[in-house]
């Protein structure tokens, strides 16, 4: 009998809300965490905006001797694990070390950090740069730094994937809960904005120049210039179902359905890869299109991937018209952040029968999707589909459902 993994914690840090009932708050009522870069002074940079993570302060949440040793990154992430056991009620000194894994995504490590040990190495010598560095920076950092702070041995790793990654970790999560480990602290956690950070995203050409914060990131709308980057995420908790039931744990729902393809070359409008990576999807979750009550759209507000975004769900629902939204308006594109935090969004469409909107945006009727748009919409949401696409030619799909 095949293993059904399911969702019983939740932790979030997102630009509009920091914990997941704030997040939720905001994500329905169409509150928008977009602003003015305020980590830095952004006035030379030819894009000043971003969705900043609001009010975190580390040391209200994490012992001292942690923060010397961490970016914003992992300090996010730490944290929002911490929500997430608490949210799942698991007691960890109760289970077997090596019962309990990590599996988290990454696109980039902790640049801050590293930014700040290259100034002192720069203008004060080798001898000033922190021993911390040579972790700190690194892609895998948050799955080590999860795994040490909750005593977590079993098996683990880190998914580099872009945009795609938070999927792919929840997918890879689910892998290992098959395979009989009882429980994985999965998803991923982005935070980039920093100057050595902000000019490596800006190498991608892929960002908006926009300044009004209203009018920057516009997915599938004919205005549509590039997207605004963003920090934060989430981490979710991923047991076996009949466990979870055992132990009278709150299930959010299933990770039901994963694909993932590749395109080899990125070619900007390029769909058929994304098709593939969602039917693989559906048959993984052994569901039909005409189970999905609603699509979480990757939505890159690039003209030519919106358009194929567009192609290839009217090539996969046909004619029928399902709902798709985009609530990552309000956060900016998290990176390996994204994918994460859009399932734990379309978790909580289920627990609330409720669609977040996607604000700001005026959709092209050209593209022939059903785009919730301003305010949300009441639904009985059982079956979602969250997809997600990373720079250079990563695609993946999930299917989250109701148990």
């Amino acid at each position: 009998m095949t293993v059904s993994a399911v969702v019983t914690g939740i932790g979030i840090a997102a630009p509009n809300g920091l914990g997941t009932n704030s997040f939720w708050e905001a994500t329905c009522s169409g509150h928008s965490g977009i602003g003015t870069v305020s980590h830095f002074d952004p006035t030379r940079y030819p894009v000043r905006l971003a969705g900043e993570v609001p009010g975190f302060e580390a040391a209200e949440h994490l012992p001292s001797r942690l923060l010397p040793q961490t970016d914003r990154m992992t300090r996010l992430a730490l944290v929002a694990t911490d929500w997430a056991l608490v949210d799942a009620g698991v007691k960890i000194e109760e289970l077997d070390d090596y019962d309990m894994g990590v599996v988290t995504a990454s696109s980039s490590g902790g640049f801050e950090f590293g930014q700040n040990e290259l100034r002192k190495l720069w203008s004060q010598g080798s001898h000033h740069v922190s021993a911390y560095q040579s972790f700190a920076w690194f892609y895998a950092v948050n799955t080590g730094q999860i795994s040490i702070r909750n005593g977590m041995r079993g098996p683990s790793g880190v998914v580099v994937s872009d945009q795609a990654g938070g999927l792919d970790a929840l997918a890879q999560a689910r892998r290992q809960i098959r395979k009989g480990t009882g429980l994985v602290v999965t998803g991923g956690v982005d935070a980039t904005i920093c100057p050595w950070g902000w000019v490596a995203l800006l190498a991608s050409s892929t960002l908006s120049t926009e300044d009004d914060p209203l009018r920057a990131y516009v997915p599938f709308d004919k205005q549509a210039c590039g997207h605004v980057p963003g920090e934060g995420g989430a981490i979710l908790i991923i047991e076996d179902a009949a466990e979870a039931r055992e132990r009278g744990a709150h299930i959010y729902g299933e990770i039901a359905g994963h694909g993932s393809t590749f395109d080899a070359k990125d070619r900007g409008g390029q769909e058929t890869g994304l098709i593939r990576a969602i039917e693989i999807a559906l048959a993984d979750a052994d569901t039909t299109v005409d189970d999905i009550d609603v699509v979480f759209a990757d939505a890159a507000a690039d003209p030519a991937l919106d358009y194929a975004e567009a192609t290839a769900l009217r090539a996969i629902f046909g004619t029928r018209s399902v709902p798709v939204t985009a609530p990552k308006t309000m956060t900016g594109r998290l990176y390996s952040g994204a994918g994460a935090l859009d399932v734990a969004t379309a978790l909580l469409s289920i627990q609330a029968e409720l669609i977040p909107p996607t604000v700001n945006t005026e959709p092209d009727p050209g593209l022939g999707i059903d785009l919730v748009v301003g305010t949300p919409r009441r639904a009985c949401v059982r079956t979602a589909l969250v997809v997600a696409r990373g720079h250079h030619g990563f695609n993946s799909a999930v299917v989250v459902r109701a148990v």
